[in-house]
């Protein structure tokens, strides 16, 4: 990492410009995979990653360069490139920095991965197949894997802050495929945290994940084609909240309201959703794999009130669209490494617990769906229409959860979709993945308690 005098001296050439802002962010990250195909391990894989990123802001408008040469002249040669970009001046402020901190670790890890040997880590992804493999005669193959990252970053502005920290994830992920006559079908499990090895015992154990996987992967081998139409739906916890990720909170982030490209822009203070819907995005959860001890811009992470009983209250803003909305950073700056510009993303996102119970949900649907797990989909940020696919869905009869269907998909708007749910439980439950933006790809939590939702479209494959 740059030392704090060649921080200052680097800072202070960048605001020799027209610019009046500067930041560089440092990263060194090491990552390591091991995967597995049935009994054989495939692939053991370490990399490193190392750079900055350097950027400077003149109003609302940003320049951006990044390299992997540390060395002094490389780092002046891309600010004199951004310097040229933004404007020249020969005389610009003289930066002097604070003393750096580290940002207080709200993830300690126990059992580091990096320093625990092969044969364990290889020990757990045997497991995780294993428990698929071990669960039916059906399951015919599983596929799984380990992966580990350990990011270390240091950020330096001009406005004098310089700040450190340490980040550190872990994730198993399994797939099992299921076979009866000329029907295969597959499903996966990949729970994961900002923490070490020590996640992955209880209720994460990697032969846990592998039974889930393998379970509904049976599911679908004697599911039949889902129903078309207008109807009642019952989105389960865990990753039904990718609903809520995907169709509302990409058009919660300042990326898109700042450019007023957002189906939510301008509606702070107003009801957008039902009375019964409160959401978070919640960087600070120990643990958790969306946390961060501080954004990509050294600022503190926050527990950011989305909605509150259906009223929007907050946006999830980055530094640069801060001057945008003449508003104010609310910690949510971030990207997948320094070869990325930071913008607004979210970390841990989720529907609040309510106070229904979830077995009444069930009871005065005559015909409905019942998705007890969500799978992939795409969204257009600017409407927030969406089309979801349903990963283990079931009929709702007469209230009751009947027969397993495959192929239906949830299609509609995010702003109809929260004006529609009409019950929450209070079975919270989070999941994890990987979110896609202009930043890059970054790990974000999703997450819900089972919710209903009224009325949406339901499109399916039983056309008889």
């Amino acid at each position: 990492m740059l030392s704090k005098k060649q921080l200052e001296s680097l800072l202070t050439l960048a605001m020799k410009s027209k610019a009046d802002f500067a930041e560089i962010f440092e990263e060194e990250t090491k990552s390591e995979s091991i995967s597995m195909v049935n009994e054989d391990v495939e692939d053991i894989n370490r990399t490193v990653r190392a750079g900055a990123g350097i950027r400077l802001y003149k109003g609302n408008s940003s320049v951006y360069g990044f390299t992997n040469e540390m060395d002094q002249a490389s780092l002046e040669e891309i600010i004199n490139d951004l310097r040229s970009a933004i404007g020249l001046e020969e005389s610009g402020a003289t930066v002097v920095l604070d003393e750096k901190t580290m940002a207080q670790n709200i993830s300690p890890v126990e059992i580091d991965p990096f320093e625990s040997e092969d044969e364990v880590k290889i020990g757990m992804v045997s497991q995780a197949i294993q428990g698929a493999r071990e669960a039916s005669e059906k399951i015919f193959k599983a596929t799984a894997g380990l992966s580990s990252i350990r990011q270390e970053v240091q950020i330096a502005n001009s406005d004098g802050l310089f700040k450190g920290d340490v980040r550190q994830r872990s994730r198993i992920r399994v797939s099992a495929f299921a076979k009866e006559g000329d029907n295969v079908q597959s499903s996966g499990a990949a729970p994961g945290a900002s923490q070490g090895l020590e996640y992955f015992v209880g209720e994460h154990a990697p032969y846990e994940a592998g039974k889930e996987a393998a379970r509904v992967a049976q599911v679908l081998l004697k599911a039949k084609k889902a129903p078309s139409g207008v109807m009642p739906v019952i989105i389960d916890n865990g990753f039904g909240g990718v609903i809520f990720h995907e169709s509302c909170g990409h058009s919660l982030e300042a990326t898109s309201v700042a450019k007023n490209m957002s189906v939510f822009a301008g509606k702070k203070g107003e009801r957008i959703a039902s009375a019964k819907v409160t959401a978070y995005d919640d960087g600070t959860m120990p643990g958790e794999w969306g946390s961060q001890n501080m954004d990509d811009e050294g600022n503190p992470q926050q527990k950011r009130v989305l909605i509150k009983d259906g009223v929007l209250t907050q946006y999830m803003i980055d530094r640069l669209n801060a001057r945008r909305m003449n508003d104010v950073s609310s910690g949510s700056g971030r990207r997948e490494s320094y070869k990325y510009e930071p913008t607004s993303r979210m970390s841990n996102t989720f529907i609040a617990p309510g106070t229904d119970k979830k077995e009444d949900m069930f009871k005065d649907i005559k015909f409905g769906l019942y998705c007890k797990s969500m799978g992939g989909g795409s969204v257009n940020p600017n409407t927030g229409e969406f089309n979801f696919g349903v990963n283990e869905g079931y009929l709702i009869e007469n209230g009751k959860v009947t027969d397993p269907v495959i192929g239906a998909m949830l299609i509609g708007s995010g702003a109809e979709i929260l004006k529609n749910i009409d019950m929450v439980s209070d079975d919270l439950a989070l999941a994890q993945g990987m979110c896609g933006s202009v930043s890059g790809s970054v790990p974000t939590n999703v997450g819900q308690p089972a919710i209903r939702v009224s009325s949406i479209t339901v499109g399916g494959t039983d056309h008889e």
